[in-house]
């Protein structure tokens, strides 16, 4: 049984592979969906992730489709107290920003789509620096306070910001932020390595990378010539352009025929491998994909091998 981690200072115990819930309601129907989330509890997995705007860039949806195909499994399955739920808010049409009356009534609408009476994490999703975090880790507080929320966490914010809310909170004695989602992957490492990742290893932060697999290219199924039938293949495609993407794809094809496991398993663990992550965050659109994600809650490289990669990806 693989061990679960804990989240920061929280007391919220996680596996070692968040799920993505971005896929569910987009490109997973629902019956696939409710397969990818079994197989992953099946196998231990207990920390699924998701937004209340999951899949509003779709046409023809709304915003929240994600949220409610995961309630509607939670209920199947009755298996509630069994999984770390996250989600954010911030960015759905219906409820855009971070004023303090708007997180409210996101985290309510969230509960309602999730069919739950608490989010176990509730992430702002994009930082909004024209609102004070006073307003923001207030709001943040009260939902705590009154047993919606358990644990609270930012995405996609500045050191400075978060080191502004972080003394907010301390100051105050108010729920405090326990996890960070940053941007990072091995072809994407200025995104949080620096002043953020400082700030949060200073402040006991677990971070939960999202584009863990830069939208699949660290998977190795993009490589020259080939042709790849997905809704990011153009992003991902990119990165065989530059030198860094194919250092990293010959370090990752060395290590994973090492250990006889998927490239997507290194460059996972990869990232499970550094000082501050708790749990890097991939999505499977098939319960196909899940395997070679799994698969990070067993590999640990060699110190050899995560330099190896490091020196790859700089």
């Amino acid at each position: 049984m693989t061990s679960l981690r804990k989240l920061g200072s929280s007391d919220l115990e996680v596996f070692p592979l968040s799920l993505g819930g971005n896929v569910f309601g987009w490109t997973a129907d629902e019956a696939t969906s409710f397969a990818v989330l079994d197989a992953y509890t099946a196998a231990g997995g207990n920390f699924v992730d998701t937004a209340d705007s999951y899949s509003s860039w779709v046409e023809g949806n709304s915003g929240g489709e994600s949220e409610t195909v995961i309630g509607n499994w939670l209920a199947a399955r009755g298996n509630r107290d069994d999984v770390v739920i996250a989600t954010k808010v911030s960015q759905h049409p219906d409820f855009p920003g971070l004023t303090a009356g708007n997180i409210k009534a996101a985290a309510d609408a969230s509960l309602r789509r999730l069919r739950t009476d608490r989010i176990d994490l509730y992430y702002t999703h994009y930082d909004k620096p024209e609102v004070p975090v006073e307003e923001i880790i207030g709001a943040l507080d009260e939902l705590v306070k009154a047993g919606k929320v358990r644990a609270i966490g930012a995405s996609n914010i500045s050191a400075a910001r978060l080191s502004e809310s972080l003394a907010f909170s301390d100051r105050e004695g108010l729920a405090r932020y326990v996890a960070l989602q940053p941007h990072y992957n091995l072809v994407s490492r200025d995104t949080y390595e620096g002043e953020l990742e400082s700030v949060a290893a200073r402040a006991g932060l677990a971070a939960v990378p999202y584009y863990a697999l830069a939208s699949g290219f660290l998977t190795g199924k993009y490589r020259p010539g080939a042709t790849v039938a997905s809704a990011r293949a153009a992003g991902a495609g990119k990165h065989l352009d530059t030198e860094r993407g194919r250092k990293v794809l010959a370090a990752l094809d060395d290590i994973a025929e090492a250990h006889t496991v998927p490239v997507a398993t290194v460059a996972l663990a990869w990232l499970a491998a550094q000082p501050t992550v708790a749990a890097p965050l991939a999505s499977a659109r098939t319960v196909e994909q899940l395997p070679a994600l799994l698969r990070v809650a067993e590999l640990t490289l060699t110190e050899e091998e995560v330099a190896r990669l490091t020196q790859a990806s700089a």
